[in-house]
């Protein structure tokens, strides 16, 4: 078809409401937001509008729902640096963790909670993306 314009979509029927889980919002706000991914692509294969699957993508960054765990783990580097001389620490507190990502270190003291942990790589994956 010569001077077409392009795809042309048309729905009949009552539009009806979907209730999604929020894990399935979390895997399709995971494919939007991965590397190359077009938002707009993504929200049409599933269905929905860009601003919706936006505002979905608001969300998880605000810790409403969580995306899905990759199914394989992500390693990274490990970097052993000097120690530096300090007293002999309590016997009860677990030795301090630090994770490099991209240019961003992120110390993690020994004992401290998960909740932590991970609210503190959640904002750090934000500030990146």
């Amino acid at each position: 078809m010569k001077g077409g314009r392009g795809r042309v979509e048309i729905r009949t029927g009552v539009g009806q409401r979907r209730n999604w889980s929020d894990e399935k919002k979390g895997e399709i706000v995971a494919e939007a937001v991965a590397p190359g991914a077009v938002v707009s692509e993504v929200a049409r294969r599933h269905d929905l509008t860009p601003q919706h699957l936006f505002s979905w993508i608001r969300a998880a960054k605000d810790g409403k729902f969580a995306l899905p765990v990759e199914a394989a783990p992500a390693f990274v580097p490990v970097v052993v640096e000097a120690a530096e001389p300090q007293q002999a620490a309590p016997r009860d507190r677990s030795a301090p963790i630090v994770i490099m990502i991209g240019d961003v270190r992120v110390r993690v003291p020994g004992g401290a909670e998960a909740r932590t942990v991970e609210a503190v790589l959640r904002a750090v994956r934000r500030v990146l993306a």
